[in-house]
């Protein structure tokens, strides 16, 4: 990899170069209306309706020990994926990951899930990541942007080889206004929330889900790195604002206490005062 400034050295003789700190990640990645189009077969757009698909994106990094050397001391993965492993090739089509141009084909297209790809390096560095989407699922494509991390945020600790570095990013795609195929199509696929539709709109009939067992699966359920990911089912973050609201209540309580404490106290002087 050449040297840049946009990522980090690491090693005894090689300098590192300070970066700005990364932008928080969206949440919510709102897409933009799908557009009529004279070339495209017409569909009924559903008003005030918007479909979902939480995602994940990141990178795994294994150090290689005493098979690293000076041009590859990690071997690394970096993908797109459901934020519950779900198969995404239900909306997404392609995706394409820019790595940094000292690669070989920086331009990586990957057409079917999974959506990831692997390589060995040493340094670490920005990859722009673009998905492009079903002709019925919107027209622009989505660009994405991980920082690739290959060393653990104490760089001071000792480096393990069993236990890799993970950075992921959550992210649920939003597309309003879907057309009734688009929803058709996806309201029995896991990987999609489908919402409540608004009253007076009916459901349009389900599109048969194809047999697992006829096709390649795109899930990542079983995927060999799936017990270094990060879990972010709503049941561990329903769980995680339980625990909050609890902690919440305990302190107010608290609060409380402390204040009826010092009005007796306030009450007591008062009474001295009078006498």
């Amino acid at each position: 990899m050449n040297n840049g400034s946009s990522f980090k050295m690491h090693g005894p003789d090689q300098p590192e170069i300070n970066e700005p700190a990364p932008a928080p990640k969206s949440l919510r990645t709102k897409m933009g209306k799908p557009e009529d189009s004279e070339k495209k077969i017409f569909h009924k757009k559903l008003k005030d309706v918007e479909i979902s698909v939480p995602i994940v994106y990141g990178n795994i990094a294994f150090w290689l020990g005493k098979k690293a050397n000076e041009y590859q001391s990690h071997k690394w993965t970096v993908y797109v994926r459901g934020a519950t492993n779900e198969d995404l090739g239900v909306v997404i089509k392609r995706a394409v990951f820019q790595l940094h141009s000292s690669f070989n084909n920086p331009t990586r297209v990957v057409e079917s899930p999974p959506f990831e790809l692997s390589e060995c390096g040493w340094g670490e560095f920005e990859i722009a990541i673009t998905l492009f989407f079903h002709s019925d699922v919107c027209d622009k494509p989505l660009n994405l942007f991980h920082h690739l991390k290959l060393y653990p945020a104490d760089e001071s600790g000792p480096m393990s080889t069993k236990k890799p570095v993970v950075v992921e990013s959550y992210d649920e795609i939003v597309f309003p206004e879907p057309s009734d195929a688009f929803l058709a199509r996806v309201q029995n696929q896991p990987a999609v929330v489908v919402p409540r539709l608004p009253a007076g709109v009916a459901l349009p009939p389900p599109v048969p889900v194809e047999d697992p067992s006829n096709r390649k699966r795109g899930d990542t359920k079983d995927h060999p790195l799936c017990q270094w990911f990060t879990n972010f089912s709503e049941a561990d973050e329903l769980l995680r604002l339980v625990t909050a609201r609890q902690q919440v209540q305990a302190h107010i309580a608290k609060f409380r206490r402390e204040i009826t404490l010092l009005e007796g106290q306030h009450q007591q002087v008062n009474s001295v005062s009078d006498q």
